[in-house]
């Protein structure tokens, strides 16, 4: 039966020729405006992830502010400054900080023989490198312990600034003048992405421990500090927290909201992901209508193939044929015009992502835009449409085929 079935699709392809190829056409482009919309969609979203992640990874940042409440007979309007002494307070006193460190910072004239340049400089502590994604390279390390509390004058390198101010040669161990000072270079960071970012590209930034830059620039006021919880979905609880801890050193109402300033990450994290999850429905619409509207063609052109074949099956309906026989060649017929077009469109999709991703992250608009990511479980659903369209497009004129009258179609011209 179903090499019957095949001769007669090939046939029909022979006869119906244009009609077919721009039919394929069609689910081809269908199927890969789904898989390809949402691959580059993925792929968009990963890179933004990433870029955003170098920035802050799970991190809630907090900023000094000035009280818009009268508290325990003290006026509005006063200034609420953080010192490095609430670092020890905070860990101290609440369970859900997992990691935090400070951030003094200024600009800083940078000097290494010839090369000069300026900067911005930060001192912070040991948690901020995986907060901030500062990774070492090899060879290098980023600030530790006995760092911070031995007050070492030492300098961590963004990897942009360790090419200005030392070219080819490796900066580990060498020394550089900050504002005059000497200071060891103990490693450089690692390139990376970054598409948010505070006061400059942290590849262009210095790092120094909180306490030396606390010391030399005679400074206990911070500028920031940064937290990541124990756990994520408790941020709110932990800016809470912060709130009351620092409200009952400072004499603020915890619930001025104006008292601190505060950016939580995880919570711009999840709006992030609705936005992105919203452009990918919107992809996919988009890519399904497309599929739809060749799900139209294919049943234009079976009710065409029904009107040219009517007396062919009225000759099948006079020798026996049944109408059951009738509907499973048309719906088979368009099963394979349907599977035919998604199969080829996954497949070239799956080709463009390919030659897509054999392109340098480093290059171009792909810096920031990423490589396409294939998804198996979209190209399913892809195909259980196709599939479902196929359905439909098949159904009615198989239906309309199996109800010819044998006599009325050998009379048919």
């Amino acid at each position: 039966m179903w090499k019957m079935l095949l001769q007669e699709f090939i046939f029909d392809l022979k006869h119906q020729r244009v009609r077919l190829v721009l039919t394929l056409v069609s689910i081809i482009w269908g199927t890969m405006s789904v898989v390809l919309l949402l691959a580059f969609g993925f792929g968009l979203k990963e890179r933004m992830y990433e870029g955003q992640m170098n920035a802050r990874d799970e991190v809630i940042s907090i900023w000094s502010g000035e009280t818009s409440k009268e508290f325990q007979g003290l006026g509005l309007g006063r200034n609420i400054s953080m010192h490095k002494e609430d670092i020890e307070l905070i860990k101290d006193n609440i369970p859900l900080v997992g990691m935090i460190s400070p951030s003094f910072g200024k600009g800083m004239r940078v000097k290494n023989g010839d090369n000069r340049t300026t900067t911005y400089g930060e001192g912070v502590g040991v948690d901020f490198r995986d907060m901030r994604h500062m990774f070492p390279q090899k060879g290098g390390r980023f600030l530790n312990e006995k760092d911070i509390k031995e007050n070492r004058r030492v300098v961590f390198l963004g990897d942009e600034i360790a090419k200005t101010l030392f070219g080819k040669e490796d900066p580990v161990g060498a020394t550089v003048l900050v504002d005059d000072m000497p200071y060891t270079v103990v490693g450089i960071m690692q390139p990376k992405l970054q598409t948010s970012m505070n006061n400059g590209p942290d590849a262009e930034r210095v790092i120094m421990p909180y306490t030396t830059f606390s010391t030399v620039y005679q400074r206990r006021r911070i500028n920031h500090m940064l937290i990541r919880p124990t756990e994520r979905s408790r941020s709110k609880e932990l800016i809470r927290d912060v709130r009351y801890v620092l409200g009952k050193k400072y004499r603020f109402d915890p619930a001025d909201k104006y008292a601190l300033s505060v950016w939580d990450d995880i919570e711009m994290e999840k709006t992030v992901s609705k936005i992105f999850l919203g452009m990918n429905i919107f992809f996919g619409i988009v890519g399904a209508l497309t599929l739809v509207i060749a799900g139209v063609g294919i049943a234009n052109i079976m009710y065409v193939v029904v009107k040219e074949t009517t007396r062919e099956l009225g000759i099948k309906r006079a020798v026996g044929a049944k109408r059951r026989h009738v509907v499973y060649y048309f719906v088979a017929e368009t099963f394979l015009i349907t599977g035919g077009g998604g199969g080829m469109g996954i497949l070239l999709s799956l080709g463009v992502i390919g030659l897509v991703g054999m392109t340098p992250l480093d290059s171009g608009v792909m810096k920031y835009m990423g490589h396409p990511i294939f998804s198996w479980p979209i190209a399913v659903v892809t195909v259980t449409i196709l599939l479902l369209i196929a359905l439909l497009s098949g159904i009615f004129p198989a239906r309309q085929a199996a109800e010819i009258d044998p006599v009325e179609a050998l009379r048919y011209e």
